[in-house]
């Protein structure tokens, strides 16, 4: 009874995987490639991003996309003392809960090797405090590196700005 109430749902998730698939193909094919080269950026997370930030020409900034999703954290800057506060946690809840996982992933065991690894990985060092400051750090420049990669139609390189070559393609 149990189990064939578990092979009804994962019947039931893979169709829904397959029409989520067939939307992004026929309608944001090209601006769903572009968010997926970037590894941690699933189907999911790629479609919701390409359809809540919508017409990317509205940021002025690459840079504004975080603080629209609410991945910047807080100020209350008084005299000398400029405290570290929580996040914003304005805008789409569901967008920021994906770049999150996806953040988890890249900072994870599973993360391919990449500039924002290192780059969240030499943040997290330090402890668990540490850690969850970097994953949302690395969540706010996934969203930064999508809308880039949005806007200008590049090939994402994940080795940018690491002094490493990728291997040419035959």
């Amino acid at each position: 009874m149990l189990l064939d109430q578990l092979d009804d749902l994962t019947a039931r998730i893979d169709n829904f995987e397959r029409q989520l698939e067939a939307i992004s193909r026929a309608k944001y094919k090209s601006q769903t490639e572009l968010v997926r080269q970037v590894n941690g950026v699933g189907l999911l997370s790629g479609l919701t991003f390409v359809l809540t930030i919508g017409d990317p020409s509205r940021f002025k900034k690459s840079r504004d996309v975080g603080s629209y999703l609410g991945l910047r954290p807080k100020r209350h800057e008084s005299g000398d003392k400029e405290p570290d506060l929580r996040t914003t946690r304005t805008g789409d809840r569901f967008l920021r809960t994906y770049l999150v996982q996806s953040a988890h992933y890249i900072l994870g065991p599973f993360g391919q090797d990449c500039t924002l690894r290192r780059w969240g990985l030499e943040k997290a060092a330090g402890g668990k405090s540490n850690r969850k400051r970097a994953i949302i750090a690395v969540a706010r420049k996934l969203s930064v590196l999508l809308h880039r990669l949005m806007v200008t139609g590049e090939i994402y390189d994940p080795m940018r700005n690491s002094g490493q070559e990728l291997p040419a393609v035959a």
